[in-house]
């Protein structure tokens, strides 16, 4: 009878169906509901185009999306995992600046590297310009330069825009790791490349596999940077299937094949990782000490973390400042401030009702805890891995049916067609920023949670707190910190967001990104450089908060 009421008593509780519960159903099913609305429509299109997808574009696109994936995997884990190791190991010059500096490039959107690299290396650039002047050449049939629109190159900017995701996840491991086993490798003769290869490589592969993982997931996301270069991917096909073909069905088949491509992706993060479990010994543990660099190679070691920041940060930072000084008027342009000002107000709301609603279903699924609501965090975690342009065609399906029934009910008792008040409205678009990052404002608010004594809320609660009375007074105020940081990531990848907000916008409507876009693919670089300016300063003030909360863990470690 013992073990009877001892496995009742180990059992989740029943789902019950009160107003905490129906508010955590609903946000996962809005979140889900655009991955649900693209596996319908594939595999229930009005015209099948499948058949000749795979006989015609399909192949190409999936080939070329897999050799950018390779080359952009291959990069952003040498220079990501190199210039942790240099940072969190040695001492040189410049080192302590450049441990902070290596994250800015993720301020900077991938598509404005690809303009300013272009504009940079391009016929009537700066370089070329030099070399015709330099040593007398007059055309391009005079001397050999590489091809500028190409997939090396977009794999060479989208690698300098993504590696601080490998970089910030292995320089935590890195600092993570016991200085007591390097200083054993080294006793047993262990040399510089020894110690990366046999402890700190090993150790910190899980990390580095995360962090690749998380830069090829932006890289199938990419829409601007590929497009500038000319190079069809998957992404680019569900534009030109959807946008120039017309045909919703063969989009949602493209990005199917998208979704398979991310769900292999992460198996494959997880199986390498090979059932392996690192952890630390504890906080007395010695942690590793950085050893100085003598002679020339300390230059090379700042040589060599500089390459990664002057690709990602300092040439576009320097393109733009430089198209905008030559065109100061631009910053008065008719539609700067009102494309600034959507962004604010789009991005903001989009930002709040995020976080809000991340901590509602967080919470809710701490509280309850029945094993309907476990499911719920992981799956809603989803839509961060989904592309923007996949996202935004799965959420045209439901806003347009219930937009039909809106109208139609409408119609029905006033005798008025209002036409469709949801799709195509800055709504929609605020919609799918909160499903695209909702993963990221729901890890943050998890980590929050659970940071907080479980004494604290069983306290309230015995003193005749409700559960709200609980958040509001117990855990919205201990996690204040972690719930500003969260907003502000949101809102910057808001404002960067571009494929979604291409095609969910509405007519005329323009955001500082789809100003860029629009003016850079026109060739109208001088004009586009105030948005994106503006673009990389947000981002900037997001990289310096996130740089100063790893100093003061380091410290705190």
């Amino acid at each position: 009878m013992s073990d009877r009421f001892t496995q009742l008593a180990r059992r989740p509780p029943r789902l019950r169906l009160d107003a905490w519960t129906l508010g955590a159903l609903a946000i996962a099913a809005v979140v889900l509901a655009p991955i649900v609305s693209i596996a319908w429509l594939a595999f229930t299109p009005t015209e099948n185009i499948w058949p000749h997808l795979m006989a015609t574009v399909l192949p190409r696109y999936l080939g070329t999306t897999l050799l950018l994936m390779a080359g952009v995997a291959v990069l952003t884990s040498t220079m990501g995992t190199g210039a942790a190791w240099l940072v969190s190991q040695y001492r040189f010059p410049g080192r302590d600046w450049l441990a902070h500096a290596l994250l800015f490039p993720l301020a900077i959107p991938a598509y404005v590297g690809a303009y300013a690299l272009v504009d940079f290396l391009d016929y009537a650039g700066p370089v070329q310009s030099a070399l015709r002047a330099t040593f007398g050449w007059t055309t391009a049939r005079d001397y050999w330069f590489p091809e500028t629109r190409s997939l090396p190159m977009a794999i060479l900017v989208l690698s300098f825009a993504l590696y601080p995701y490998v970089y910030l996840l292995a320089r935590a491991a890195y600092r993570e790791q016991s200085g007591r086993a390097y200083e054993v490798a080294q006793a047993l003769g262990c040399g510089p490349w020894g110690l990366f290869l046999r402890i700190g490589w090993p150790l910190a592969r899980p990390a580095i596999a995360a962090g690749v993982a998380l830069a090829l997931m932006e890289t199938v996301a990419d829409y601007g940077t590929v497009l500038h270069f000319g190079v069809q991917t998957l992404t680019t096909g569900i534009f030109s299937t959807w946008l120039n073909g017309g045909n919703a069905g063969g989009a949602a088949q493209i990005a199917g094949v998208i979704l398979v491509l991310i769900l292999l992706l992460v198996g494959l993060e997880r199986a390498g990782r090979g059932g392996a479990r690192f952890h630390r010994l504890g906080r007395a543990a010695q942690p590793v000490q950085p050893q100085p660099i003598a002679g020339r190679k300390r230059w090379y070691a700042t040589l060599l973390c500089l390459i990664p920041v002057s690709g990602g940060f300092i040439l576009p930072v320097a393109v733009m400042l430089v198209n905008s000084a030559a065109a100061p008027e631009s910053w008065l342009a008719p539609g700067l401030f009102d494309a600034l000002l959507n962004t604010l107000i789009v991005g903001g709301l989009a930002a709040l009702a995020t976080v809000g609603a991340a901590i509602f279903l967080v919470y809710a699924v701490r509280m309850k805890g029945s094993r309907v609501a476990q499911w719920l965090l992981p799956l809603t975690l989803i839509g961060y891995a989904a592309p923007g342009a996949v996202l935004a065609l799965g959420l045209l399906l439901p806003l347009a049916a219930l937009d039909n029934r809106l109208a139609n009910a409408i119609l029905a008792l006033t005798g008025w067609d209002p036409g469709l008040m949801i799709t195509g409205t800055a709504f929609a678009l605020g919609l799918a920023y909160m499903v695209r990052f909702f993963g990221i404002a729901q890890g943050a608010v998890d980590v929050a949670f659970g940071r907080v004594s479980p004494a604290l809320p069983m306290a309230a609660r015995s003193l005749g707190r409700s559960a709200g009375g609980t958040l509001t007074s117990v855990y919205l105020p201990l996690m204040r910190g972690s719930v500003l940081t969260a907003l502000l990531v949101v809102f910057v990848d808001c404002v960067k967001e571009l494929p979604a907000t291409l095609l969910l916008r509405p007519f005329n409507y323009n955001t500082l990104s789809t100003r860029v876009f629009e003016l850079a693919s026109l060739e109208r670089l001088s004009e586009a450089a105030p948005a994106a300016l503006l673009v990389m300063a947000v981002g900037l003030v997001a990289v310096i908060l996130l740089a100063r909360d790893q100093r003061d863990r380091a410290a705190a470690d």
